[in-house]
């Protein structure tokens, strides 16, 4: 099928700025190496992807202005998701700032850099600045994926219901196989199904079953049917995580094995699945012609 894609889940850094990077460690040296929009454009070309939506990996405030700044004149950037603290007293402050660019359009939170969602939710300012990021049409993504993160998600989801919010890489969660796990899943994943505001990115599906790596869909198709059969055609995304997908397989695998599955769906299924779910849950503009919309 010959249908546009906007990969809505990637990460731009350069190690080799003079200040590093706090994401990825020099250790994974596979990954770690410049990664700007050039690169990706080349690497995506093949495969029909005409955009992306950058996810910043990165707690320092002013590498939401880094990003912004290399995506300016880079059109297959059609937006970024910001890293900004809706607990810190300067949030709004920042929220203004960055949220001037039409670009920006939105926050990560979660578990990750050491930050506990469930903690900060106690707090009556956090969820205020979270109402506010949803009054404004922002989206929240949410990392990372466990049934801790899905909880507070539901939560939040409940309690601010203008707010749209994006659960990144659920195929990636890991279920205990006693009840109790399975249970509390499936009650969580109920809850979440009730808020249509919530939507869920089908990335990071590759991962190790045994000893390898698949890279046909029959290994992955009955989680992934797990996720559709929950959410539907309307509220699902795609999201390469490149270049933290590299360890797992190239660009080529990532994108065969879920084109596999929504293609086999039908033609309006994969279009919503790779472009026009992403149209609604972040609000990007098309910069290029060649971007649908």
């Amino acid at each position: 099928m010959n249908i546009p894609v906007i990969d809505s889940h990637i990460h731009l850094f350069d190690p080799n700025r003079p200040q590093g990077v706090p994401w990825p460690p020099k250790s994974n040296t596979l990954i770690y190496k410049p990664t700007y929009p050039d690169r990706y454009k080349e690497l995506v070309k093949a495969h029909g992807v005409v955009g992306a939506i950058e996810v910043e990996c990165s707690p320092w405030l002013e590498d939401n202005q880094w990003v912004l700044d290399v995506a300016k004149n880079s059109p297959i950037i059609v937006g970024m998701i910001g890293n900004l603290e809706p607990d810190k007293p300067d949030f709004l402050k920042q929220l203004d700032r960055f949220g001037a660019n039409p670009l920006f359009r939105g926050i990560r939170y979660g578990y990750l850099w050491d930050r506990d969602l469930r903690a900060r939710m106690a707090d009556p300012k956090f969820m205020a600045n979270l109402r506010v990021l949803g009054d404004r049409g922002y989206t929240l993504d949410a990392a990372n994926p466990m049934t801790r993160l899905l909880e507070d998600i539901a939560t939040i989801a409940e309690r601010t219901p203008k707010l749209k919010i994006v659960i990144d890489h659920l195929p990636k969660i890991a279920v205990g196989d006693d009840d109790a796990s399975r249970k509390a899943y499936d009650a969580v994943i109920a809850r979440l199904v009730k808020q249509p505001q919530v939507y869920v990115k089908v990335s990071a599906v590759l991962g190790k079953i045994g000893d390898k790596i698949p890279y046909t869909l029959a290994p992955y198709k009955k989680k992934i049917d797990g996720i559709y059969d929950a959410f539907g055609p309307d509220r699902l995304l795609y999201g390469s995580d490149w270049p933290n997908s590299e360890p797992s397989g190239n660009y080529t695998q990532v994108i065969t094995v879920v084109r596999e599955y929504f293609e086999g769906k039908g033609k309006d299924v994969a279009e919503k699945y790779f472009w026009k779910n992403s149209v609604k849950a972040y609000g990007w503009k098309k910069r290029d012609s060649s971007q649908p919309g």
